[in-house]
């Protein structure tokens, strides 16, 4: 393998915006994202269907019609 090429493989601390901090291995020393999998909606329990502006009402009735024909 020819030297000095590779990108430095060390320690790595993620954070993420609700706090929660692991520790890796990266070529980054230091990450952050803006959400996890302890505070996502969809792990969490908390995700909620909002129907808004009727949109599948009206993808019903669209295909209703195209069902009848």
């Amino acid at each position: 393998m020819k030297k000095d090429i590779h990108p430095k493989y060390g320690d790595a601390t993620i954070s993420c915006a609700c706090g929660q901090v692991w520790k890796t291995k990266s070529t980054l020393p230091e990450a952050k994202v803006g959400i996890c999998a302890k505070c996502h909606p969809f792990f969490t329990g908390t995700q909620k269907f909002v129907d808004t502006a009727g949109r599948v009402e009206r993808f019903r009735q669209r295909y209703a019609k195209k069902a009848n024909s």
